[in-house]
C-alpha cells in the first residue's frame, strides 16, 4: 500500500509499505477521506509543538471498517470515523475523565504515525461509528469537536458577548457552535474571503479585520464599552493572543484552542482586575463526538459547507504547497483517495 511520508519540514514523499496486521483489540480500516488540518500544515512548514520526523501525517479521518478482531460490534462496509487521541487510562488526566489530556497521550499523525496512507489500523476503542452521516461529513467530525469542545469550557450564555479570533475551519466549527450556543459572536480574522463567508453562512452580523479597522474600538462600539465575556483564540498566532486581552471583559474567560511555541504576554494588573480565567482547550472528549454527530443529523450545523478543496491522495504531495498559500479561497481541503 502506498504512503505519504513527511521526513523533514517541507519534504514530502510517497513510500511502499506492508498491509498492517489486524491485531487483537484493533480494527482495519481502508481510508475514504481525510481532512488537512492546522496541525497537518504546522507540521510541514516545521512550527507545530509536540513533533517528531519523519512522520505520516493526518487524523480527520473518514475510512470503511475492512477487518475487525473478534468480538469487536463492527462489520465490513461500516462507515467511521475515529477519536485520534489514544490515552493511557490511568493518569491523574484518565482518571478525571480528562482522556483528551492525558499525561502520556498519543494523537494519531502528530506522536504517532496517521492517516496520509491508504490502510490504517486503530484501536477499536477510538472507533467512532458514522451510520447515517456520508465520507465527507465523517471527516470534518474530529475538527468541529475541536470547537465545541473549547465552547463547551468557555460556560456561554445566551446574549454574551464572545470574540472568536481565527476563521479557519477550527474557527469555524467554534464560530457554528458558539451561535447554537445563542452568543453574540463576533468574528475577527485577516482574510476577508473567511470573514465573508462568515458573514454569509453563519449570519455574524460583525466582523472585524484588524489591519483594516482598531479592532478594539470597534468592539468597544459593538459591546457598548463592556468588551467581550469570552474570548477564543483559534488562530494560534502570538501576536493575535497577545493583543486580544484587551477585548476581554471584566470576569470574563478567555479560552485558547489555538496552539503556537511562543511565550504568551500579560499585563498583570489589566488581567488581575478583570478577576478574569485563562484557559486551555486541547483536543476533544467523547461526549463532544457525540453532540457534534448529534448536530449534524438534527442539520443545525452542516460540515460540508465548509469544504473547498478536494485533492487526491496521488497529487496530495505536488499540490500541498498551494493548498498552504491559498489563503484567500482555502477554508477546508479533503483528500480523496477513491482512486
Amino acid at each position: 500500500m502506498k504512503a505519504l511520508v513527511c521526513n523533514t519540514p517541507g519534504e514530502f514523499s510517497y513510500i511502499n509499505k506492508e498491509m498492517p496486521s489486524v491485531e487483537e483489540g484493533m480494527i482495519l480500516l481502508k481510508m475514504r477521506r481525510l481532512g488537512i488540518c492546522g496541525t497537518d500544515y504546522h507540521a510541514f512548514e516545521g512550527t507545530q509543538p509536540f513533533f517528531e520526523y519523519p512522520r505520516i501525517l493526518g487524523h480527520e479521518i473518514a475510512a470503511e471498517v475492512i477487518e475487525a478482531g473478534a468480538g469487536l460490534n463492527f462489520k465490513t462496509g461500516d462507515l467511521v470515523t475515529i477519536s485520534p487521541y489514544f490515552y493511557c487510562g490511568t493518569c491523574i488526566a484518565c482518571r478525571s475523565g480528562r482522556t483528551n489530556c492525558c499525561v502520556k497521550i498519543k494523537v494519531f499523525g502528530v506522536h504517532i504515525d496517521g492517516a496520509m496512507q491508504e490502510y490504517i489500523t486503530v484501536p477499536a476503542s477510538a472507533i467512532v461509528s458514522g451510520e447515517g452521516l456520508t465520507v465527507d461529513e465523517l471527516a470534518l467530525i474530529e475538527p468541529l469537536a475541536i470547537g465545541a469542545h473549547g465552547v463547551g469550557l468557555a460556560q456561554l450564555n445566551k446574549g454574551d458577548n464572545v470574540v472568536i479570533l481565527g476563521a479557519g475551519p477550527i474557527g469555524l466549527g467554534t464560530i457554528a457552535f458558539a451561535k447554537i450556543s445563542g452568543a453574540e459572536v463576533t468574528v475577527i480574522d485577516v482574510n476577508d474571503n473567511r470573514l465573508s463567508f462568515c458573514s454569509e453562512r453563519f449570519g455574524i452580523a460583525h466582523t472585524i479585520n484588524p489591519l483594516k479597522t482598531d479592532a478594539l474600538a470597534q468592539l468597544s462600539q459593538i459591546t457598548n464599552g463592556e468588551m467581550a465575556k469570552v474570548v477564543i483564540d483559534c488562530t494560534g498566532n502570538l501576536k493575535a493572543i497577545n493583543n486580544a486581552f484587551t477585548f476581554l471583559a471584566h470576569t470574563g474567560r478567555f479560552i485558547m484552542i489555538g496552539l503556537q511555541k511562543g511565550t504568551i504576554e500579560v499585563v498583570h494588573p489589566e488581567f488581575h482586575k478583570r478577576e478574569a480565567v485563562l484557559m486551555s482547550s486541547r483536543n476533544a472528549l467523547p461526549d463532544d463526538f457525540a453532540y457534534v454527530i448529534d448536530c449534524i443529523r438534527k442539520g443545525v450545523i452542516k460540515p460540508t459547507d465548509f469544504i473547498t478543496h478536494n485533492v487526491p491522495f496521488s497529487e496530495v504531495k505536488e499540490k500541498f504547497n498551494h493548498l498552504l498559500n491559498a489563503n484567500e479561497s482555502l477554508i477546508k481541503a479533503l483528500i480523496s483517495f477513491d482512486e
